[in-house]
């Protein structure tokens, strides 16, 4: 059997490929049950996010085919669809491969957390479902602590890298704490979802989402417990925010000076944080002529972005190091298990000779033979039975001159005899 890792991801394949691939959560059971019926597969567990979608296998070698077979029927997908885009690791490289995708390293965005959080989820499905066993479990676990110990010994992730935390960094530089500060959320997509998230994470004091229909802000704010509202009511409340975050398709401003310079008298001139994610820009640039705000555009956060992320690969150097050398350890583990067998099976074998021989002393000794008799037919039964097999080999070795299976049993049986 083999570790296999076979799959697709942003690197491999385009997003109009990525996204056939996609195993919706509430079918992973099933796809789960299905793959581990594939021939060859002993244990499977499959990581699914919207930049990868892969498949990790304890299998025969030969099982590469077969699974990326299964991958495309699963989906409905012709072999020609999806297989110019897939990749296939086996042992070593598997290994690497998922240390490196727990820790971030090979992440859309460098250094990224959430992929670890997905591939627990991942891990636990399959558990849940019965299709980890002990190659798996021990190779996943071990992937969890080489991404915590990354995360501890490397500046991998210190520094924010995405627009949404790179606004909320750049807000507690400014105020502190969050904990007292008002956030307006103005839009209601993906970046102001993670910034609402990044927020939070923070303790903001209030948050605020408006949105041109209610309904979306409403739908974000429930999940948060934050206050929704629509764009026309944007007046009534701007004065309130301490920060203002902006991402919203309108291919028109939709915070002019004037009312920015209303809500600054309504807030006694104290300072106002405004970050304009969108392209076209939602907030007038002649904002940042005002006193008393600090207005950032999508080009200003970056540049930060762009350091961060020089940071972040001086810091991924060190890592790709911490996992070369673990990946050797677990390959070491994995090794092992090898050993473990073959030295089961050879102890069992020589019990099996011991309990022959010594049925055959008991009845030696009920008809009556001698101690020494007994002791001598022990002696020389057990030897002959034990070195029968290996002396032949040894023998077969000399004569196709073997010289490596002759050194092996050379250091193996203690050596008695130098081979040159």
């Amino acid at each position: 059997m083999s570790l296999l890792a076979l799959g697709l991801n942003h690197r491999t394949a385009p997003l109009e490929v990525r996204e056939r691939v996609v195993f919706a959560p509430e079918r992973l059971p099933v796809a789960l049950q299905e793959l581990s019926q594939v021939r060859g597969v002993s244990e499977a567990t499959i990581i699914s996010t919207c930049n990868r979608t892969e498949i990790y296998c304890d299998a025969a070698h030969t099982a590469n085919s077969e699974i990326a077979a299964w991958l495309g029927a699963f989906h409905a997908m012709a072999p020609s669809d999806v297989d110019p885009y897939l990749f296939s690791l086996a042992d070593h490289e598997a290994v690497r491969h998922l240390l490196r995708v727990s820790s971030g390293l090979d992440s859309l965005v460098l250094g990224e957390p959430q992929i670890l959080g997905q591939i627990k989820s991942a891990y636990e499905i399959a558990r849940s479902n019965g299709t980890i066993g002990a190659q798996l479990n021990r190779l996943f676990q071990y992937a969890f602590s080489v991404a915590k110990q990354v995360r501890t010994d490397t500046d991998i992730g210190a520094n924010p890298v995405s627009v949404a935390f790179s606004a909320v960094a750049l807000a507690k530089q400014i105020f502190g704490d969050l904990d007292e500060a008002t956030a307006l959320l103005i839009g209601a997509g993906d970046t102001i979802e993670l910034s609402l998230r990044h927020l939070q994470s923070q303790r903001i004091g209030q948050v605020i989402v408006a949105n041109r229909t209610l309904a979306r802000a409403q739908t974000l704010a429930s999940e948060a417990n934050v206050r929704a509202i629509t764009l026309s009511d944007l007046p009534k409340v701007l004065h309130e925010a301490d920060l203002v975050i902006s991402s919203t398709a309108s291919p028109l401003p939709i915070l002019g000076k004037g009312a920015v310079e209303r809500a600054l008298k309504q807030r006694k001139h104290r300072p106002m944080l405004m970050v304009d994610i969108a392209v076209p820009r939602d907030i007038e640039p002649q904002v940042n002529e005002l006193d008393d705000v600090f207005l950032y555009a999508v080009d200003d956060l970056q540049t930060v972005i762009e350091e961060n992320l020089a940071s972040r690969r001086e810091a991924a150097t060190l890592a790709e190091e911490i996992i070369d050398s673990q990946v050797e350890r677990f390959m070491s583990w994995l090794r092992s298990l090898d050993s473990v067998t073959t030295i089961r099976g050879f102890r069992e074998h020589a019990d099996k000779l011991r309990l022959e021989v010594q049925n055959r002393a008991l009845e030696m000794a009920k008809q009556g033979k001698s101690t020494e008799e007994v002791v001598e037919f022990v002696g020389r039964t057990l030897l002959n039975k034990l070195l029968h097999t290996p002396t032949r080999r040894l023998r077969q070795a000399g004569e196709e001159g073997d010289e490596e299976l002759l050194r092996a049993a050379q250091q193996l049986l203690g050596g008695w005899n130098e081979i040159e």
